[in-house]
């Protein structure tokens, strides 16, 4: 069939935002029924001249929201409408997500979410799984303690410790497999009618799970120190989760007064808390990492989240989360029967991962590889910075681009994408944005990408920029 798109040059919307929008429409208006078979990307574009890129950008979000689906070597076809979930437009937005298939048009793609799995220690790993399984051992086979095993536990405050400054006993440790079953926990550690506070822009995926448990969610802007206290204290909020050594996704390293003032505010009501998310403290390229915000706490009001999928791999997926005691005590008498979502082999694996030092010689190693990749983008990118502002650097895995000169998001990620080469938009990370605004930021990501690839993108982004 053949679609026909009014596209508007100078419309306030992209080419790619206006085709997803008018088939969208056209779907959830039944003119595009279900098992509807769209023109290619190619056919598309070419009936309305532009460029592939464009078009694929579109399907690709159609695809991610479950308005059509990609059947492989026939094309795309349009679903039921009434199986769809319906998308907040004021907080998602059409911004393309990772894992769509689009490999044959970016070929470089700067995915802030990707990690150097080239360099896994698959030799290692094989090892302690191997001796883990060598004996016939019928208790690894049972459930364990739904706290998570003993030993993993102390092994993971010892780390925690000696690495980030963490105080705490391994009782107060809670294993699970992954930060979205960690908070769906946690929100019944810490009850109904909570007013959370977040970070504005912010880790999504956190954003949404403690939004779907019912919570009220309330973005709290920043500056250049991280979330404003004052703000935070206007929300009315007794919960506010943050990311103090890293924060996602602007790369802000909050320093220790405002640290200081976030326990004070913590500190000024007995049901207030801090949630502090510690994803990738592990990489930080200049000066001594900063210790966790838990290591201050002596009152108790610090819930410390942490995960190995950043250090290790994200299909490890194990997760662990610090209680205060008196969070504890609540988990022990209400919740203590949850089964632990790790297998008590995966478990034993990791715990001879950390303990028998390969963690410890993945992690030096990784650093040294980030880095190198971190300083390569870095000096790649001096010619660009007359026309653009550079954040987020020395730490994590990636860095921000902000136009000098007004550029906006949606052109230079369109501009981009015409060269090859995918960047993401800081905008589809905000909670509220103001209606006048229009990010002029974008996000490089380079963990996974190799050093040469990091030249070559860069290489094409300066030519897809040129103002």
């Amino acid at each position: 069939m053949e679609l026909l798109i009014p596209l508007k040059a100078h419309g306030s919307l992209s080419m790619y935002q206006q085709i997803y929008e008018y088939i969208k429409q056209d779907i959830r208006a039944g003119n595009l029924a279900e098992n509807t078979r769209l023109p290619s990307t190619r056919v598309l574009a070419e009936n309305l001249k532009v460029s592939r890129s464009t078009t694929q950008m579109a399907y690709d979000q159609l695809v991610a929201e479950g308005y059509i689906q990609a059947v492989p070597h026939r094309g795309y076809f349009v679903l039921r409408v009434e199986t769809l979930a319906e998308v907040e437009p004021e907080t998602e937005g059409p911004f393309i997500r990772e894992g769509t298939e689009a490999e044959d048009l970016w070929q470089i793609d700067f995915s802030p979410r990707g990690i150097d799995l080239t360099h896994f220690p698959y030799n290692a790993w094989r090892r302690v799984t191997r001796d883990t399984l060598v004996e016939d051992n019928k208790e690894m086979f049972l459930t364990g303690s739904p706290q998570g095993e003993p030993a993993l536990r102390e092994a993971i405050k010892g780390y925690l410790h000696s690495a980030r400054g963490v105080n705490c006993q391994s009782d107060q440790i809670i294993v699970g497999a992954g930060n979205e079953y960690l908070l769906m926990l946690l929100s019944q550690i810490l009850g109904p009618g909570r007013t959370i506070a977040m970070e504005n822009p912010t880790y999504r995926q956190a954003y949404r799970v403690l939004k779907s448990l019912g919570y009220r969610m309330v973005p709290v802007e920043m500056d250049s120190r991280g979330m404003e206290v004052t703000a935070l204290e206007a929300s009315g909020a007794d919960v506010a989760y943050v990311m103090p050594s890293h924060q996602y996704p602007t790369g802000i390293v909050m320093p220790v007064a405002r640290r200081q003032e976030l326990l004070a505010w913590a500190g000024r009501g007995e049901s207030r808390f801090l949630i502090e998310d510690d994803y990738d403290s592990e990489f930080r390229y200049k000066g001594k990492p900063i210790p966790a915000l838990q290591g201050l706490d002596r009152r108790g009001k610090v819930i410390y989240m942490g995960t190995f999928s950043k250090s290790i791999a994200p299909a490890i997926r194990v997760g662990y989360m610090v209680l205060p005691q008196s969070l504890l005590a609540v988990y022990q008498e209400h919740l203590g029967f949850y089964a632990s979502t790790v297998s008590r082999i995966d478990q034993n694996i990791l715990y001879e991962f950390l303990t028998g030092g390969y963690y410890e010689r993945h992690l030096n190693r990784m650093r040294a590889i980030y880095k190198s990749k971190h300083d390569v983008l870095l000096n790649q990118l001096k010619g660009l910075e007359k026309d653009f502002k550079i954040q987020g650097e020395y730490a994590g895995l990636h860095i921000l681009l902000t136009s000098r000169k007004g550029r906006q998001e949606d052109w230079l990620i369109s501009r981009a994408g015409e060269g090859g080469v995918k960047v993401y938009g800081l905008s589809s990370h905000f909670i509220r944005q103001a209606a006048d605004s229009r990010s002029d930021t974008v996000i490089l990501g380079y963990a996974k990408l190799s050093e040469e690839q990091i030249i070559e993108g860069v290489r094409r982004l300066s030519r897809a920029w040129k103002f």
